[in-house]
């Protein structure tokens, strides 16, 4: 496996990997409440919940055309 030259951009274009980021940075943040916060300010589970909206955008963000980055691009 081999990255693409233009991977940089690519991560900062793609929707797909934004939305992945954000699902995890979510992720994360209800294992810390749950971790740190005996009785959390929001309903526990709505990290979780948000989670797994972004997550299934992402997946989706995956089937939507983007413009390409150059012409180059596969």
């Amino acid at each position: 496996m081999k990255l693409r030259h233009d991977w940089r951009a690519l991560v900062r274009h793609a929707w797909s990997l934004r939305l992945s980021a954000l699902a995890t940075v979510l992720s994360g943040a209800e294992v810390a409440i749950g971790v740190f916060a005996s009785d959390p300010p929001i309903p526990r589970g709505a990290f979780a919940a948000l989670a797994l909206f972004v997550t299934v955008a992402a997946g989706g963000a995956r089937l939507v055309a983007q413009k390409p980055l150059s012409e180059d691009a596969e």
